[in-house]
């Protein structure tokens, strides 16, 4: 992959529009705009034949929590889920559009827990948007609303052990934004009934600035 593929995170301009609560609804950068993932922002049969159908959505999902989704109304009860967890300021979930493209590259989201003043990211996407960068450009983002709009202390991400794609481009950001690889847990999660094993890494606040400023 060239360096091209994959544009320093810290150089990535981020512009929040269009607060609903505690959320921005659209979060721009330079490649990337992030709208909310909501009803009103996707078609469920359109959402549901992607989740469901869309080139090599079953190696998509192979390292993710959730599975193809076998039929529309798992789609309408995974995104009710997020317009929830937005209602009640757990989690902000977003589809990820690259600019100019009329469909979206998947989508990613940032889960609150607020006792322990810790964000965690997500992201999935869609086969053919491999190998673009938007992992380290979307992270920037949430990191930026992490840190700088939500006051949080931590940001944490996760991947499941043996998912090397997800390992380089979780390490690349990480070491820009000053984070480290803090623990392997095993039997961390359930997947399809068995439990796997989890690298965890996380960012703080204090390291966070010492990278952007």
């Amino acid at each position: 992959m060239s360096d091209e593929a994959h544009p320093d995170p810290h150089e990535t301009a981020v512009e929040f529009a269009d607060w609903e609560g505690l959320f921005p609804e659209r979060v721009e950068t330079d490649r990337l705009v992030l709208r909310r993932l909501s009803r009103e922002t996707i078609d469920l049969l359109e959402f549901y034949d992607v989740c469901a159908h869309d080139d090599g959505i079953d190696r998509v999902t192979e390292h993710l929590t959730w599975d193809p989704h076998p039929h529309p109304e798992s789609t309408r009860e995974f995104v009710t889920a997020m317009e929830d967890a937005w209602d009640d300021g757990e989690g902000a979930h977003y589809l990820v559009f690259p600019r100019e493209a009329e469909t979206f590259a998947g989508g990613c989201g940032l889960t609150l827990d607020w006792d322990r003043r810790t964000g965690t990211l997500g992201m999935w996407l869609r086969k053919r948007f491999w190998g673009r960068g938007y992992s380290g450009e979307r992270a920037a983002a949430l990191l930026a609303l992490a840190f700088d709009h939500l006051d949080l202390e931590l940001v944490a991400v996760s991947h499941e052990a043996g998912n090397e794609n997800s390992r380089r481009a979780i390490r690349r950001y990480v070491d820009h934004f000053g984070g480290r690889e803090e623990a392997y847990m095993r039997n961390a999660v359930v997947a399809d009934g068995e439990p796997v094993d989890q690298r965890r890494y996380s960012i703080s606040r204090a390291e966070y600035r010492a990278a952007v400023e």
